[in-house]
């Protein structure tokens, strides 16, 4: 979980650096910097218990550390999405670069085709506000993210996900 999360600082990193907007692109860099803290500090925790045994006190600062790092994870995300709305400039040749962007230019593309279907089949009242029963959510990076099958290969294998869990809980 801990070295997932510093993929998802190596993202921030990049794209902050693609970010055109400079408020969006610190704010990016910051949500990273918290990231790679605290996925630093779960790695370290991982470890001193690895070598300490089981203790009731070191499991729920493991699962404390798990815990911030989600939504740590969830902040660059949202973050990412500010920077994905505001553009992006061009990707260097960097094949890591390139596939950052290619990953946001699909999640733009999904958010624009759902802006637009939103728009044929107005699902608002009288008044103009949204009903709530028959919208669909936006899309998210987040959920983008859970549908992608795992880059990395060193992953260790897991059983099938139990009913509820995703894709995102087994590799952040």
């Amino acid at each position: 979980i801990a070295s997932d999360g510093q993929v998802v600082v190596r993202f921030g990193h990049i794209l902050a650096k693609q970010c055109l907007d400079q408020r969006c692109s610190r704010e990016l860099l910051r949500a990273s910097e918290h990231t790679h803290t605290i996925s630093s500090q779960l790695g370290i925790v991982a470890r001193v218990k690895a070598v300490t045994g089981e203790s009731r006190a070191s499991l729920e600062l493991l699962l404390s550390n798990a815990q911030n790092l989600v939504r740590a994870v969830r902040h660059v995300l949202r973050a990412a999405e500010a920077a994905c709305v505001k553009g992006l400039g061009q990707p260097s040749p960097d094949a890591e670069e390139e596939e950052v962007a290619a990953f946001c230019l699909q999640w733009k593309k999904n958010l624009s085709w759902h802006r637009a279907k939103e728009a044929l089949h107005s699902s608002r009242d009288e008044l103009g506000l949204r009903k709530t029963r028959e919208a669909e959510a936006e899309p998210t990076l987040m959920a983008l993210v859970q549908e992608q099958p795992p880059q990395t290969r060193n992953i260790p294998k897991h059983p099938s996900p139990r009913k509820g869990h995703t894709v995102m809980d087994r590799h952040l």
